[in-house]
């Protein structure tokens, strides 16, 4: 397959009236299954609950649904899933009470009916029917808009492949989703957005580093904001040394694929006129697109997952393209610092003072706490040239996070209760939670450097709370911004496939980060 373009197209999700009662759609030739929900039993002698069409489903087939759900041992637990293939009558024999009708039902749990459950049972849909053409689909049709978008964002999220080098690259999903019943046709266009910025966001952190490299991101920026017309910006190392951003230099300067920072600017064409104010947001992401450490080298199993350091990077292109198809009413604009961390001649040393965008010298302890650094360069230049009322930047920075918090949750920090709250809140709503954590005044003392402003890292291996230390590094170069920084590092990668998350990339971010904004005020 190309590397050229990311990311693939996403399967097709449609809404038709009706039910499953009298729609013609059940006899259309295409359509290869029919997806009935079921739910947990509500007294310990009970089988599972139908839900939403699937007793007139039963009714319509001549089939006892419940009873086969209860022999194949379903809950109804939410993203539960069994195939039920209706067989063909033989040449000459009376027809069945299901002839003209798909030839398969698919029983999907959705357990109580959250989102949660609604977007698990949605991945669970995808999961099942790979390589089929039409599907249609009765889950959630009563569980209005939210329920809707969490259906359809876990269809779409389940449906993702990441890209890979091989003949056999992997069942695609069906050709089309039919969603049959009362659905909130706006919510479908909406979990799709939500859906294709993740696909971006994944498939840029999935492409292996033998083919990505901060020129490779900022082609693939000017690829697909152009699609949106959107302004973009790449800065090459010419403009870089001239101006100033020595984080990022000296992170790329051991390797032999330059560094890069990239600008992407969505700015809405007309005043809004909902009564929202307009405020400018500046998404930094981290790009590092290989990390060896440097010369604070990683033992060998810690870099082979190294290609999605730069996920913080792909979420924040992700967003602002995001933000641009959903056009929201606020100017948001993407800061990209991209570096491969790697060893060479022209590598940055522990002890080393670098000089960062805006002047402020950092004292280097560990090259391979070098998210920290290139993002010291894109804040402090976001706050000093791009005016933003709200600066977010989010990144794979410690594993100190992993620690506290394991590998679902992000931490999430800010000064600012006000947007911690938000965006927690729409973590929560998408299925992406951020975990607020304390900056903790006592730490600073512990990056302190006495050969320079500041040491990006503490002296005391033994000080702990290592993503405390990197974000209250970090709030050095925000200045009075309304910021938040997001430690990304456990949700960003998954070992294995879970519901809608895939194993590798997961994208995480790009979803809170669209829903906030679409809530912003």
């Amino acid at each position: 397959m190309s590397w050229d373009v990311v990311p693939a197209a996403l399967p097709d999700v449609t809404v038709v009236r009706g039910t499953v009662a009298t729609s013609p759609l059940l006899t259309e030739d295409d359509v290869d299954a029919l997806v009935l929900p079921v739910a947990p039993a509500t007294d310990e002698d009970e089988g599972v609950q139908p839900r939403s069409g699937t007793t007139d489903a039963a009714v319509r087939l001549g089939v006892d649904l419940p009873d086969l759900a209860d022999r194949a041992r379903l809950t109804g637990a939410a993203g539960e899933a069994h195939v039920v293939h209706l067989p063909r009558p033989i040449a000459g024999s009376a027809d069945l009470p299901w002839a003209g009708l798909p030839p398969r039902v698919v029983l999907v749990g959705i357990g109580d009916g959250t989102t949660t459950d609604l977007r698990r049972a949605g991945a669970a849909v995808a999961r099942v029917t790979r390589r089929l053409r039409r599907v249609v689909c009765t889950v959630g049709s009563d569980s209005g808009p939210s329920g809707t978008a969490a259906l359809v964002e876990g269809y779409l999220l389940g449906a993702y492949r990441q890209p890979v080098r091989r003949k056999d690259a992997g069942e695609p999903a069906a050709d089309e989703l039919v969603l049959l019943g009362r659905y909130a046709e706006a919510a479908v266009g909406t979990a799709t957005r939500s859906a294709r910025a993740t696909w971006v966001a994944r498939a840029l952190s999935a492409t292996p580093s033998s083919v990505k490299d901060p020129q490779w991101v900022a082609d693939q920026a000017r690829l697909l904001a152009a699609a949106l017309g959107l302004d973009v910006e790449v800065l090459g190392v010419e403009e870089l040394t001239r101006r100033g951003f020595g984080g990022v230099l000296a992170v790329g300067g051991g390797s032999a694929r330059e560094p890069r920072l990239v600008v992407v600017r969505w700015t809405p064409e007309q005043p809004v006129s909902s009564g929202v104010p307009p405020r400018h947001v500046v998404v930094v992401g981290k790009g590092i697109t290989y990390d060896t450490g440097g010369l604070s080298i990683k033992p060998r199993e810690a870099m082979v997952p190294m290609k999605t350091d730069m996920t913080g990077a792909a979420v924040a292109l992700a967003t602002v393209l995001g933000a641009a198809e959903a056009r929201v009413p606020h100017r948001v604009t993407a800061v990209l610092p991209l570096a491969e961390n790697a060893v060479g001649a022209a590598s940055y040393r522990p002890g080393d003072v670098v000089t960062v965008f805006g002047g402020t010298t950092v004292e280097i302890a560990n090259t391979d706490a070098e998210g920290r650094v290139v993002l010291a360069d894109a804040l402090a230049y976001a706050d000093a040239e791009l005016d933003p009322d709200v600066l977010v930047d989010v990144a794979t920075l410690t594993g100190a996070a992993t620690l506290g918090l394991g590998k679902q949750n992000a931490a999430l920090y800010s000064p600012d209760d006000a947007l911690a709250r938000a965006l927690a809140d729409a973590g929560a709503a998408a299925g992406e939670p951020l975990w607020r954590m304390p900056l903790v005044e006592d730490y600073r003392t512990a990056i302190r450097s006495d050969v320079a402003d500041v040491r990006h890292v503490p002296a005391d291996s033994t000080t702990g709370g290592g993503s405390i230390t990197a974000a209250l590094f970090l709030q050095r170069f925000v200045g009075a911004r309304r910021w938040a920084h997001l430690d990304i590092a456990g949700p960003a990668r998954s070992s294995s496939a879970t519901h809608e998350v895939p194993e590798g990339a997961t994208g995480f971010g790009a979803r809170a980060l669209l829903r906030w904004l679409g809530e912003l005020r």
